[in-house]
């Protein structure tokens, strides 16, 4: 889990992109926000990702396949 948030948390940094770290139920999650909308993306103990949209396409939740769509060009 720890490689896989430190090097999301890297690719935020590299892109200037906003973000708050936290905590909830058994996992750390991470708040993003950006020009389209807000993501939250939970990062659990035992390896597994959710990846939550709050943006008016309808996309709604996901798994870690998601967190590459936040580097697209005009994602973020």
């Amino acid at each position: 889990m720890m490689t896989n948030l430190l090097s999301f948390l890297e690719q935020l940094e590299e892109q200037n992109i906003h973000y708050m770290p936290g905590h909830c139920r058994e996992a750390i999650n991470v708040h993003v926000s950006v020009p389209t909308g807000r993501w939250e993306v939970e990062f659990f103990e035992d390896g597994h990702v959710e990846v939550e949209i709050f943006v008016p396409d309808g996309k709604g939740i996901g798994g870690a396949e998601r967190l590459t769509e936040l580097f697209l060009p005009g994602a973020g």
